[in-house]
């Protein structure tokens, strides 16, 4: 875990940033993290295959081609890339310059999904976009602009952080108008991932303590409003300390889950011939990918992928700590915490450790919008690691 950072930062910002050397020119591939960029592409590649074993038969029953949903997944880690590579290219300064024009377009987005001529449904949930035949989820880059924003207004305020009118107010109103589009899809998880990660960075950026343990009393009873109000989060809840009594309903997914992994044992039944995803694991492809894992590669497979995790977490951290600014210290510790709740809470869920939430793992299950949007937000964590004080 980081350490409670704001000291650190606070006493950086009265000493000129040491300049890295500029005795040569900096060529592309002297300065490209490739122990950052190599676990990345290794995720995605494990993730196209996956996502081909988890959803052949899916995909032949519903839409007549095993491949179908291979082939998107693989134009979407080709645009991943792409962007990944975009991002890493694009001055930190530029980045931070977009930080109100992208919370802006975000919030567009977020109503936009309510209006029927661009917004449209699935599972019950009104999460997605529709413009020019490319589906978008609004929430995904709400995620990342969310970073970008605190990132941005508490390296700005480090002198007021502790005025609680300045440092620690208007975040939480930012934080209740994303929250509160995001409700209405409904998307309540991801909710909570952004009032955590919002949570996180205020705690990095130096807001008082007093003031984040206020936050707490009154995000709490929040949350319980939430999930009082609709009964299938109730049940989701219940259905996850004995899922056994619910087999038919709340706990189906979980228990299968853990059939998969049980059935998986160390070595795995091998690439393509687990049984869970043929029609009894709901959705293989996209939020219990980690669950055909298990099966088809076995522990040491789930292993593998863990320790591709710790490596990317382990270097943003570092990317972090060694920031030269305040802002990209932020920012790349707020993206950093991001990729890790995603990991924790899918495979948390997959694990029975958390009750079931719809959330994706990062660069292998499914999913356009989350691959890409991870792929830039990695790309932007690589710059920093080697960006000058801007």
């Amino acid at each position: 875990m980081i350490p409670h950072l704001p000291a650190a930062p606070r006493a950086m910002a009265n000493i000129a940033p040491v300049p890295r050397t500029t005795a040569a020119p900096r060529d592309f591939f002297s300065t490209f993290d490739f122990y950052m960029f190599l676990p990345v592409l290794l995720l995605v590649g494990i993730g196209v295959v996956m996502v081909y074993s988890a959803s052949s038969a899916l995909a032949l029953k519903k839409f007549g081609s095993d491949i179908y949903f291979l082939k998107k997944q693989a134009i979407y880690a080709v645009m991943g890339i792409l962007l990944l590579l975009a991002a890493y290219r694009t001055p930190i300064r530029t980045i931070r310059h977009l930080t109100y024009p992208l919370v802006a377009l975000t919030l567009i987005m977020l109503f936009a999904v309510h209006i029927p001529a661009f917004g449209f449904s699935a599972g019950g949930a009104t999460r997605w976009l529709n413009i020019g035949g490319i589906s978008f989820q609004p929430a995904e880059l709400a995620r990342f602009v969310l970073i970008l924003y605190l990132a941005y207004s508490l390296s700005r305020k480090q002198e007021q952080l502790d005025d609680f009118y300045i440092g620690f107010l208007p975040h939480l109103i930012v934080l209740g108008i994303f929250s509160f589009l995001i409700v209405l899809q409904p998307d309540f998880g991801s909710v909570v991932i952004l009032g955590a990660l919002t949570w996180i960075m205020m705690f990095m950026g130096g807001v008082p303590i007093k003031h984040l343990g206020l936050s707490l009393l009154v995000l709490f009873p929040a949350a319980y409003v939430f999930l009082v109000v609709e009964s299938y989060r109730i049940e989701r809840i219940i259905s996850f300390f004995d899922p056994w009594q619910y087999a038919a309903d709340g706990g189906y997914q979980i228990i299968h889950s853990l059939m998969a992994f049980g059935s998986g044992g160390i070595w795995g039944k091998g690439l393509g011939q687990g049984y869970q995803k043929l029609f009894y694991l709901p959705e293989p492809h996209t939020d219990f990918i980690f669950s055909v894992i298990g099966e088809e590669l076995g522990l040491l497979g789930v292993l593998f992928i863990l320790v591709l995790y710790g490596v990317i977490v382990y270097k943003g951290i570092r990317i972090a700590l060694d920031a030269p600014d305040m802002f990209s210290s932020l920012l790349a510790g707020g993206i950093t915490f991001a990729l890790a709740l995603q990991v924790c809470v899918n495979t948390g869920v997959a694990l029975a450790l958390l009750p079931t939430k719809g959330l994706t793992l990062p660069f292998l299950s499914y999913g356009g919008t989350s691959l890409v949007l991870n792929m830039m937000a990695v790309g932007v964590l690589m710059k920093i690691g080697v960006a000058e004080t801007e």
